[in-house]
């Protein structure tokens, strides 16, 4: 009798498991949001070191929701946890994680250079350090720890049911999104392009963690190494946004819209 019993439920159990597979990408973006957009809430309100404190915490919410909804789904979580410390890959990735954010940034501070902003090498020597310490930071404890719900998470599941350049655009536009109380309403814009720089990589690399690396170079090359004293932002920000659209729109031609992508797709 026990036995009879307990079929029914068994049975019950996989559509319901099966239905949260379905939908599993949906959960992870709402708790996602829900996670940073409360701390970031509660940061503002709360402001002083508690307040940083929960900012940063906030960063953390896209690898909170990764993990949940891993476990919740019946996924690896050995799995998942191995593809964010995955360091052996070549050389080369490396290059390209630390080296392509500096290459785009030079190119923009020559782009201002040609348009007549007051661009000074000089200004590099000061700003090396701030750049350094920024790298740590999002390296360590900032938003380079977002990667495992973006990349290592969403990026493989979207790649199941949309092109590598779909995916790639949806997972822009919601990372964008995701932005907005920090970047405000410009986010999407600039955030959905550099999309199609982590794509590459992580789908040559199956590495989080060189996603991580790529994150903690682009963040403080954009925020200490446009070389000019005195920014005209509408100027700056258009030569910024036109260049890493031309890089992704680069990356996904020579690809020929692979973008790295080696399984079967759709």
């Amino acid at each position: 009798m026990a036995t009879q019993l307990a079929a029914p439920a068994a049975i019950q159990a996989r559509p319901r498991l099966r239905s949260l597979v379905d939908h599993e990408l949906p959960f992870f973006f709402v708790m996602a949001f829900g996670i940073s957009w409360a701390f970031w809430l509660a940061s503002y309100l709360t402001g002083g070191p508690v307040g940083i404190a929960l900012f940063l915490a906030g960063g953390f919410g896209p690898m909170a929701a990764a993990g949940y909804m891993t476990v919740r789904a019946g996924g690896s979580l050995s799995g998942w946890f191995r593809s964010i410390f995955r360091w052996r890959v070549a050389p080369r990735f490396y290059v390209y994680a630390l080296g392509l954010p500096l290459l785009i940034w030079g190119v923009i501070n020559l782009e201002l250079a040609l348009l007549g902003q007051p661009v000074d090498i000089g200004l590099l020597t000061a700003r090396l350090a701030p750049a350094l310490g920024a790298f740590l930071v999002v390296l360590t404890v900032g938003g380079g720890f977002e990667e495992p719900g973006w990349r290592g998470f969403a990026l493989p599941r979207l790649q199941e049911r949309f092109t590598p350049v779909r995916a790639t655009l949806v997972l822009g536009v919601i990372w964008g999104l995701w932005h907005l109380p920090i970047y405000g309403l410009l986010a999407p814009l600039l955030i959905t392009p550099l999309a199609f720089l982590y794509t590459y990589l992580y789908n040559k690399t199956g590495s989080v963690l060189l996603c991580v690396l790529l994150h903690a170079s682009i963040t403080p090359a954009n925020d200490n190494l446009i070389l000019t004293r005195e920014q005209i932002h509408g100027v700056t920000d258009i030569v910024i946004l036109a260049t890493v659209v031309a890089a992704a729109v680069a990356i996904t031609l020579l690809t020929h819209g692979k973008l790295g992508f080696h399984g079967t797709g759709p």
